[in-house]
């Protein structure tokens, strides 16, 4: 169908056009295509010449970040790098949840793409559109909007935000008293502000409204506390939190991602209110940081991510076949081409070296952002663990055994470690080895295989015998135990239970979860530590190891990424996307200790 990539089978694209279709149909009956007049409501009505409908949701219903940065250029620059306003870029997420709907038929809907894309969502954008035919705000994932234009506290329905459409002279949302806005407009030509269209001055909304639940765990809870098909909870991280030490001493998610240290109550920066036409309102006041500290990354082109307003001058497909990698656009490759050292063959769209220098700039300025991303994320890992040991167990001898054990604590008040998704990731364990006093590693756990993968029972090359499983290995990330078409339940990365059906669908529980706790055939396995606890990670290595008497080095650190790339690989990830996420791993408290042997 025109408009549409086909993503999935030809008869799942029609499946979820029928759906679409008849919530358009139920749309426009329940608001009205007509010229009847009734008193209070809000009628859509025909174009007198073409007799054609207005638009549900007329340009400009839904204001972009990009205009809330006229006067909020600082909150823009937190939230553009940000996990938020990723959530809808992701090639990652794009997918898994195409492989998702492709396995279950189309089981799964629009229930991810409602979070990720939630304003693309509320505007009818089909679930399978390409991300470059979607709106520039369907892309901007978590949005401005998103949150300052919900009124209501509505937490009934999972994975679901009820956002209010109208141009960006309606009424915004906050968590403060909202009476600044209201002095600004009082003196709108001493701040050279409008509040409708037409005449002259910088564009504001017209009203400020205080909404308390924006302060509050509770207004996180309908993206991050989800339940999946068919009934176990993919997102966790509410249950995990109220029954925390944070929960009880009233600290809230914003308090520790939102604050001027990543991950730690420990408050917030001041900055103004706002920057009106340069000058700056209110300074002083309490400044919630938009860049949403957390262990996330991105793995998109860097010419498509971080939001860059100079990158919208190139399509994403034309980003897509730019090779920043090989520093198109810089002076060191574009001198080799002009001396015949390179010789490129450019695809059309970058044929002119002009472009060429523009993207390598814009590509500059993006990969810089993500370093400030890199060390928010490092920062927020380190502040919410500890990594203590080695802790020998007698004195070490040659030929004899020698145990030992780390101590992985959760110093996070708030939540457990790692949280957030669970299944396939977020990925956190220790890599553990033994230096001889030759300097050759004697021993290891925690290794990885040629995939970058640990070599558990979801390794590749453990399965084809190119590497030893990892007996030892000390993994926190929780695994779902599935019993599909045959045998006895088994560790998997979805929480998918299959029929063996001409259609596949996911199976249905007989009977409600809450008599379970969890829906037939899947469980959950944890093995993330909870807020303030500990994890006691013990090891021993073989005696013919430890071969001669000298000094050794115990080497330890925290691994984290996350994705595993056998999941990735699921999905049908490129090549591309396997590197970008191994290039993203980052090592967590890193520690030595030398010891000699007798």
């Amino acid at each position: 169908m025109p408009g549409y990539q086909e993503r999935g089978p030809a008869a799942q694209s029609k499946a979820w056009l029928l759906p679409t279709a008849t919530t358009a149909f139920c749309l426009l009956w329940a608001y009205g295509c007509t010229t009847r007049e009734v008193p209070g409501e809000k009628r859509l009505a025909p174009d007198p010449v073409t007799g054609e409908c207005e638009a549900l949701f007329p340009p400009g219903s839904f204001p972009t970040a990009a205009e809330c940065a006229t006067c909020h250029r600082a909150i823009y620059d937190e939230w553009r790098l940000s996990s938020h306003a990723y959530a809808s870029i992701s090639p990652v997420f794009h997918k898994f949840e195409q492989r998702i709907n492709d396995l279950s038929s189309g089981t799964v809907g629009t229930f991810c793409i409602r979070c990720h894309a939630s304003i693309g969502t509320a505007m009818g954008e089909p679930r399978d559109m390409p991300l470059w035919e979607r709106s520039p705000i369907s892309r901007e994932g978590i949005t401005c909007i998103t949150c300052h234009r919900v009124s209501e506290e509505y937490g009934k329905v999972n994975g679901e935000r009820r956002i209010l459409a109208g141009p960006l002279f309606d009424p915004m949302y906050g968590p403060l008293p909202a009476e600044g806005v209201a002095e600004v407009v009082g003196d709108a030509g001493a701040w050279k502000v409008k509040t409708e269209p037409g005449g002259a001055g910088m564009a504001i909304h017209r009203e400020g409204i205080q909404f308390s639940q924006m302060s509050k765990s509770e207004f996180c809870v309908a993206c991050h506390q989800v339940a999946v098909h068919p009934g176990i909870k993919l997102e966790v991280v509410w249950d995990q939190y109220r029954a925390s030490p944070a929960a009880s001493e009233g600290i809230t998610c914003q308090d520790c991602h939102m604050s001027k240290d990543p991950g730690l109550p420990s408050g917030f920066e001041t900055a103004p209110a706002a920057v009106i036409n340069g000058k700056p309102f209110r300074p002083g006041q309490k400044h919630s940081n938009h860049s949403f500290a957390g262990p996330g990354y991105p793995i998109a082109h860097p010419g498509v991510f971080p939001h860059n307003t100079k990158a919208d001058r190139f399509t994403i497909q034309q980003w897509l076949t730019f090779d920043y990698r090989a520093a198109w656009g810089s002076d060191a490759f574009e001198d080799k081409v002009d001396a015949g050292e390179v010789k490129a063959a450019f695809p059309p769209e970058w044929a002119n070296v002009t472009d060429r220098v523009d993207a390598h700039d814009i590509v500059e300025d993006n990969l810089g952002l993500l370093e400030k991303k890199r060390t928010l994320r490092r920062q927020v890992m380190e502040n919410g663990s500890r990594l203590d040991g080695p802790l020998l167990d007698g004195a070490p001898t040659a030929g004899k055994a020698l145990s030992f054990t780390y101590e992985i604590h959760n110093l996070n008040k708030g939540h457990n470690l790692p949280s957030g998704s669970l299944g396939a990731q977020p990925e956190i364990w220790l890599n553990v080895a033994l230096i001889d006093p030759d300097g050759k590693n004697v021993w290891e756990s925690g290794y990885v295989d040629s995939a970058g993968d640990m070599a558990d029972l979801h390794s590749q090359d453990v399965h084809d015998g190119k590497v030893p499983h990892d007996d030892q290995l000390v993994n926190l990330q929780t695994k779902f135990l599935v019993t599909s078409v045959k045998g006895t339940d088994r560790e998997w990365y979805l929480p998918v239970n299959m029929d063996i059906d001409q259609l596949p669908f996911i199976r249905p529980a007989g009977v409600p979860t809450s008599v379970l706790n969890h829906p037939p055939f899947i469980r959950m396995e944890a093995r993330s530590i909870p807020p303030l606890g500990v994890r006691k990670a013990e090891y021993s290595v073989p005696g013919e190891r430890l071969s001669r008497p000298g000094t050794y080095k115990l080497m330890a650190r925290l691994r984290s990424r996350a994705e595993p790339i056998y999941f990735m690989r699921f999905i049908g990830a490129t090549r591309e996307m396997e590197q970008a996420m191994n290039e993203w791993m980052i090592d967590i408290h890193p520690t030595a200790m030398e010891f000699e042997v007798r």
